[in-house]
């Protein structure tokens, strides 16, 4: 399978799991607590990114046995490191670094005007094609 196919593949299976995590497995405290200061708010973030990645990797792993996209054990753990470290990242909003970094890029104000969940949205996806490109490289290294 070319490398194309398998990005494709796994970015629309990160995809679809990131949708479903994000909105459905979340709970509503995690949704409230993971932007809070301190050891709380961690807790929740590490919470929700953890049911978060849980189910991303069920689904990658259902992915490629159905597919048969030959992903390596090494491809799978790190497209979901990357995916988790830059959810984690984005999630403790302004104890991460999606929003301080949205400031210094000219994004404040349109994060004042209520843009956060574009922008976060924006993040996940955009982590979740570099986790698609990376799984999709080192699958095909270890052929």
């Amino acid at each position: 399978m070319s490398r194309g196919s398998v990005f494709a593949a796994v970015f629309a299976g990160m995809f679809a799991a990131h949708h479903v995590g994000d909105y459905w497995v979340q709970t509503d405290a995690q949704a409230k607590g993971k932007g809070c200061h301190g050891p709380e708010g961690a807790r929740a973030c590490a919470a929700h990114v953890a049911s978060y990645t849980a189910l991303s990797t069920v689904a990658l792993v259902g992915l490629d046995k159905s597919l048969d996209l030959r992903l390596s054990g090494r491809a799978i753990v790190a497209a979901q490191a990357i995916s988790a470290v830059t959810h984690y990242a984005a999630d403790r909003r302004e104890h991460g670094l999606m929003m301080p970094l949205a400031r210094k890029t000219g994004h404040g104000e349109f994060l004042e005007r209520g843009g956060a969940p574009l922008l976060d949205q924006a993040w996940h996806i955009g982590a979740i094609g570099v986790s698609a490109v990376v799984a999709a490289v080192l699958s095909q290294r270890q052929k």
